[in-house]
């Protein structure tokens, strides 16, 4: 499974409580482009509209050589797939439990494009607070692991 984009303020801003993977509707213009990396899923949230899920806010930026017959829209909402029952339980707990869905991530897997997408709640402002000291701190850890491993020169 090789990515194509991340968004990484997902984990910053939701807890993820859990992961689907979902295949999504692209035109060909859009397939070139996500292959050519011009995605970019940062602002992305999926919608859930008449019982399907929808991805909205992810750009996927039009090459200069796109055809010219098609005037390419970078932020088209994009349609997911998935099965009917894995929707309606994503529907149930996102209208219930005050969950939210966003997307984490594009990737290819057996040449298609798929999205996968987290059930997520919203973190509080402290939460955020321990998520980065966490991650200062991991930072600093391996900072302080490679400076023990190497070691000062005593000149030997």
């Amino acid at each position: 499974m090789s990515h194509i984009a991340e968004n990484r303020r997902a984990r910053y801003e939701y807890s993820i409580e859990e992961q689907f993977e979902a295949g999504m509707v692209l035109e060909g213009w859009e397939v070139k482009a996500v292959r050519a990396g011009q995605v970019q899923l940062t602002d992305g949230y999926v919608h859930i509209r008449d019982g399907e899920l929808y991805l909205i806010g992810c750009r996927i930026n039009a090459l200069r050589t796109a055809s010219t017959h098609i005037h390419p829209e970078a932020d088209r909402t994009k349609k997911l797939l998935m099965h009917k029952g894995e929707i309606r339980r994503l529907i149930g707990k996102v209208e219930q439990k005050g969950f939210t869905l966003v997307p984490l991530n594009l990737h290819y897997k057996g040449g298609r494009v798929k999205a996968e997408i987290a059930l997520a709640k919203g973190k509080a402002q402290h939460d955020k607070r321990n998520t980065e000291k966490e991650r200062d701190w991991e930072r600093e850890k391996g900072r302080l692991m490679r400076h023990k491993v190497s070691g000062p020169s005593r000149g030997d």
